[in-house]
């Protein structure tokens, strides 16, 4: 190879690949985050509560399931209490096993047209995300709505995003790990919404 034809060719490999453009960030842990997708915070403790079951057998035993199931767009959680959305980090709840709920309903922006809308949160320190009153979940796979580990994000698509369109999102907080009995509290990290292309 000639001279020339060798550094036209490390010209053209020495060019990088235009980068795909990085999606818009809205940090719904900002006032101005919250503010642009016209969102509010919500948080409620959870309580742990006895339940009349029976085992495989049919004996009647006693079980345990929560209280508020605050999953639905329909559920009144108007006398909670609201969060300052710059207080998202600060640890809540009581320590030990216990479990809070955080909601906010949120309206895709104008700048999301024609784009793809997907809501980030990590749970210190696991967590479940509903959407509209659904859990959407895939056996097999972690990281999207359903527990993913300890203070893994849960990444989902909020399907059909549109601007002006509203979503209710619960946020099932979870202290762990369950079986060390924690000293921690519950709180949110990094929480966004991402507008991809």
């Amino acid at each position: 190879m000639r001279p020339a034809s060798a550094l036209a060719l490390f010209a053209v490999l020495a060019i990088p690949a235009a980068a795909a453009p990085a999606p818009t960030r809205i940090n719904l842990r900002t006032k101005e985050g919250v503010a642009a997708a016209r969102a509010e915070w919500r948080y409620a403790d959870i309580k742990l509560v006895e339940v009349a079951t029976k085992d495989a057998d049919g004996k009647p035993i006693t079980a345990y399931s929560y209280e508020p199931k605050a999953t639905g767009p329909d559920f009144d959680d108007s006398s909670w209490t609201v969060v300052d959305p710059t207080t998202l980090g600060r640890p809540r709840g009581g320590t030990q096993i216990c479990f809070a709920w955080y909601r906010t309903k949120l309206t895709i922006p104008a700048e999301a047209k024609g784009k793809r809308v997907f809501f980030q949160t990590v749970v210190d320190d696991y967590g479940e995300v509903w959407v509209d009153g659904k859990l959407p979940r895939v056996g097999g796979r972690g990281g999207e709505a359903v527990v993913a580990g300890f203070n893994t994000p849960n990444r989902l698509e909020l399907k059909g995003a549109e601007p002006g369109k509203t979503y209710q999102i619960a946020i099932f907080g979870i202290n762990g790990p369950i079986s060390a009995t924690p000293a921690n509290r519950i709180f949110l990290g990094e929480t966004f919404l991402d507008l991809a292309d």
